[in-house]
């Protein structure tokens, strides 16, 4: 099998040791902390004090008699501070980041070490507090207690592990088997057998694992930007350092973190003219949650480089997939668990959301129908959510197979970007499995205010929605607290200069595009050509 790597990649050095244009006058390590690294620190303090009384904790742990904790959540003062507390760190991190990203996008703050050390701060406070915004971590710990005592997590629910409602278990996936990927499930059996019967260190065990795969992500992401001619300082600001990562990667500890972060480095290894290491990396992704081997196509396209002919993208989605194939086969065997994975796929799928467009116009139409006395919604649903299915795969076959005038990075950002906006579920922090790609690939003006929108849309959302605002305070519906949302973030507009020309882009604004005739160079030998193309 030939590892020969994509002729089209050039020689370029690490984004990190490119050197750094002078700072603008005053631009200092003192100033840029003061500026961006403290205010961004103290919202996630303020977050994990927060967590401390309204974060999900198991049943069965000795933080409970902790008497802050003890504190905090059992009496309505301490409701109320540690509600305070996570509202007002959110916020700040919101803003520190949109601040941080004015000057990021204007070119005052180019340096990726400074950015990657904002990240290890902002990050920081997070890593001991209880989990916030998903008690799924949980479910990942008791699935690896399934694989401890040799059940089937494909065919045995988290109820199967005596005690699972005492170690933190959502009762909604009691029953419901795995929707996640072998490889996760040894990692998962590995944090079980470590921490024994301790649901809380396992915890936080599980949330070394994701915040690996943020390390990934910073990692991974300024070397395709700089690959693709994008500004790698842009892309780490948008993609990695998104108060969506620090919610739901860091403190939500989701497994999404790890997927995401073992994808985008099988990109930048192939482009570092390791496709094979590529393949092997994305499979991994895909055998954490197996909605990432979506991305195996576009690894095959980048390896067959910027203008190849039909044979050779063939013969390297062969390669790539007889990789891929023998690496889940090998994982089938060793776990035990076969196939099952497949079935277990539509799991999440049992969930009903407004924020899933096909699911939301299915249950709007039942609604409607439904005031008539017809109770149809089950219906409704259900076909609207073939549509988007059936739609969703028309769009990867077309991304696969009509790759020109695209880089193989957007088009796998394409392709996650689909299967969220099409799919039978959405919760917030699906949009992160396509908004890195996006941020290193490039945007253009447009993409840009949407993704800016997005990010605090969602990130809003998910505080409003969440544990933040439930039960001794006021609980809130997906519909109300999109109405929330939106007039939190018109005042936030309307309030802060800065920010709203960030947000709304002023008419110089290119969005995040390759800035000069280099940049604009390599820009040009990833995009996919036909062979027949002028290569001038």
């Amino acid at each position: 099998m030939s590892a020969d790597p994509p002729a089209h990649i050039p020689p370029a050095r690490d984004p990190a040791d490119r050197p750094v244009p002078t700072p603008v006058s005053g631009d200092t390590w003192l100033d840029f902390a003061i500026r961006a690294v403290i205010p961004g620190t103290i919202g996630t303090i303020l977050i994990a004090i927060g967590a401390l009384g309204i974060g999900w904790l198991p049943l069965d742990t000795a933080l409970l008699d902790n008497p802050v904790v003890d504190a905090l959540r059992s009496t309505t003062l301490g409701a109320v501070v540690s509600k305070t507390a996570l509202v007002a760190g959110v916020v700040l991190l919101l803003q520190s980041w949109l601040l941080l990203g004015y000057d990021v996008m204007r070119g005052q703050d180019r340096d990726i070490k400074r950015l990657w050390i904002a990240l290890a701060a902002w990050c920081a406070p997070l890593m001991l507090c209880p989990p916030l915004f998903s008690r799924d971590v949980y479910s990942y710990f008791a699935q690896g207690k399934l694989m401890v005592a040799g059940i089937d997590p494909y065919t045995r629910g988290s109820s199967s592990v005596p005690g699972w409602f005492n170690d933190g278990v959502d009762p909604m996936w009691a029953e419901a088997p795995t929707p996640y990927g072998q490889f996760w499930l040894l990692l998962a059996k590995g944090v079980a057998q470590f921490t024994g019967p301790h649901p809380y260190s396992g915890a936080l065990m599980m949330r070394l694992l994701t915040v690996a795969g943020v390390v990934m992500l910073a990692w991974a992401i300024p070397k395709i930007a700089f690959h693709g001619g994008i500004a790698p300082s842009k892309a780490l600001w948008l993609g990695v350092l998104n108060p969506l990562v620090l919610m739901h990667f860091v403190a939500g500890a989701h497994n999404d973190a790890l997927m995401v972060g073992l994808i985008a480095a099988g990109f930048a290894v192939t482009l570092e003219r390791l496709p094979i290491l590529g393949v092997v990396l994305v499979t991994l992704g895909g055998s954490v949650k197996p909605i990432g081997l979506v991305a195996l196509p576009f690894i095959g396209l980048l390896w067959a480089g910027a203008s190849p002919r039909w044979p050779k993208i063939w013969l390297r989605w062969v390669y790539t997939g007889l990789i891929s194939g023998a690496m889940l086969a090998v994982l089938a065997i060793y776990t035990k668990t076969g196939l099952g994975w497949i079935e277990a796929i539509a799991t999440p799928g049992e969930v009903r959301t407004w924020l899933s467009p096909p699911t939301a116009v299915g249950m709007a139409i039942g609604g409607f129908v439904g005031l008539f006395g017809f109770d149809v919604t089950d219906n409704t649903v259900a076909i609207a959510r073939m549509v988007g299915t059936v739609a969703t795969v028309v769009i990867l076959f077309w991304l696969c197979l009509r790759p020109w005038g695209r880089t193989p990075i957007r088009a796998a950002a394409l392709a996650l970007f689909t299967l969220v906006a099409l799919g039978p579920v959405v919760q917030p922090w699906y949009v992160l499995w396509s908004l890195p790609l996006f941020a290193a690939a490039g945007l253009n003006r447009i993409e840009l205010k949407t993704a800016l929108i997005g990010t605090a849309g969602f990130t809003l959302f998910g505080l409003v929605t969440s544990s933040a605002t439930q039960d001794s305070l006021v609980q809130v519906s997906d519909a109300v607290g999109l109405v929330v949302v939106a007039v939190v973030i018109a005042l936030l507009l309307a309030v802060s200069p800065r920010e709203r020309r960030l947000v709304l882009g002023e008419q110089e604004d290119r969005g995040i595009a390759p800035d000069d005739p280099p940049a604009q160079a390599r820009a040009r030998l990833l995009t996919m050509r036909r062979p027949d193309e002028s290569r001038l």
